[in-house]
């Protein structure tokens, strides 16, 4: 398989993930409605610093409880460090230690779905890893903006040994 032009993300390296409490907005999306994720996030920008127990400015975008048929779930979030006084808006989801292949993405967040191609239909095939039933993640740096395209965009794809 060739690799999509103008994608080149670093890595992967391999880490141990660490236990992740994360909390934002969320919900279920397909291949088809998946283009409505950046509208999520711009509903959940505006509460980033203001979400009850925030650790940091370093945000996720969590892909997670998929339904066999397409249909996952997306939650653009925060890490907190308890759910005590959580306001029911957020939603929230524990993302237990695993190991990870970790990309970096390079360029703009429109060629995001190539990053993502090129992870799932070149470099995994062709690795001795599988993808491990755990959450899926993006990890943005607290610099991250998509505007300027400055910061960095992490890819965190849940593996396991063939």
């Amino acid at each position: 398989m060739d690799e999509p032009t103008g994608v080149a993300p670093t890595g992967p390296r391999i880490e141990r993930g660490h236990f992740l409490l994360i909390a934002g907005f969320g919900g279920r999306f397909t291949t088809a409605t998946k283009k409505n994720i950046p509208k999520l996030w711009d509903r959940f920008i505006p509460e980033i610093g203001k979400i009850p127990g925030q650790k940091d400015e370093v945000t996720y975008g969590i892909c997670c409880n998929p339904d066999g048929k397409g249909g996952f779930e997306y939650i653009a979030g925060v890490e907190i460090s308890k759910l005590d006084d959580l306001p029911d808006k957020y939603r929230w989801v524990e993302v237990q230690p695993q190991q990870y292949a970790v990309f970096e993405h390079q360029g703009t967040l429109d060629t995001l779905p190539q990053t993502f191609q090129y992870i799932w239909k070149t470099w995994l095939p062709q690795s001795k890893y599988k993808a491990a039933d755990a959450p899926e993640f993006e990890r943005y740096s607290e610099d991250f903006n998509p505007k300027l395209n400055t910061g960095v965009l992490e890819i965190w794809l849940p593996i396991k040994a063939q």
